[in-house]
């Protein structure tokens, strides 16, 4: 797929997503989140990038535990997405956190300038995560950090067959390479290629709880990557693919709602001490 027609359609999508994914998502990602915050270990004083940081969530986290004399700033390639961070921050009424349109191929920001770069479940919607990494690894300073999380293997989530769904009823795929990024050591060789060092790598499964069919398909279809091909569909298509996608989760039905297994890879690294230029 053309790269800047798929950019596109992830920044449609989110944007659509915006106020959905949170309530829909939370619960879903709280044991990703907390494994990917505890291998990148934010310290006072720090200044943390957080790249496709959609609502924030992983941004407060860590403005929580930089402090007020660090800083963070999210960047997302979904203006909804980056308003809804701002919005949640002034809630929290964090001051130390700031958010911005940006992509994440391509970031507008000095050389050297971060100990910490998290991103939490965006690698796999870029068209280039490679060029992401080279340029997560340019922003860091010597020895900073890096601490990603993707979605695991195809075969250990149960709900992937979503996408085969919706792809049937479109003319181009939502998200080629959405698995890619969880087989076997890919994501820790990807950040070894980039240029980092003392690559971490952790597997670990969870489960995600649905109360209903509602909630199930909310979360499949309006809070995530296929938002946009929803968005489009017919009442038709809609009814279709909703009663296409509830049957290929049937296997793990527990009464009236779901518990659909589900895998995620985290991966930590450190920039080189010496300079990477």
């Amino acid at each position: 797929m053309d790269a800047r027609l798929q950019r596109r359609i992830q920044r449609y999508g989110w944007d659509l997503a915006a106020d959905d994914y949170e309530p829909l998502w939370h619960e879903q990602l709280a044991e990703a989140q907390a494994v990917l915050m505890a291998l990148a270990s934010p310290a006072p004083g720090d200044q943390v990038l957080d790249v496709a940081c959609g609502s924030g969530r992983a941004s407060l986290e860590a403005a929580r535990a930089v402090g007020p004399d660090g800083h963070v700033l999210g960047v997302d390639i979904s203006g909804r997405m980056v308003s809804a961070a701002e919005r949640r921050a002034r809630e929290a009424k964090l001051s130390n956190c700031s958010f911005t349109r940006m992509d994440a191929e391509t970031l507008g920001l000095r050389d050297a300038t971060f100990d910490l770069v998290l991103c939490a479940l965006g690698l796999m919607y870029m068209p280039n995560p490679e060029q992401a990494l080279r340029e997560m690894l340019r922003v860091l300073r010597p020895g900073g950090r890096v601490s990603l999380a993707v979605w695991g293997e195809r075969s250990k989530c149960g709900w992937s067959a979503l996408f085969s769904i919706v792809d049937a009823e479109v003319a181009s795929e939502v998200c080629p390479l959405f698995f890619r990024l969880g087989q076997q050591d890919a994501l820790a060789r990807l950040c070894a290629e980039a240029g980092f060092e003392v690559i971490e790598h952790r597997r670990i499964s969870t489960t995600l709880n649905f109360a209903d069919t509602t909630d199930a398909c909310n979360a499949a279809f309006v809070g995530g990557p296929v938002a946009l091909a929803w968005s489009r569909f017919s009442d038709e298509v809609r009814a279709r693919v909703r009663t296409e996608y509830v049957n290929s989760i049937g296997n793990w039905r527990i009464g009236n709602g779901f518990e659909i297994p589900g895998e995620f890879v985290i991966a930590a690294a450190a920039a080189p001490r010496a300079s990477h230029h």
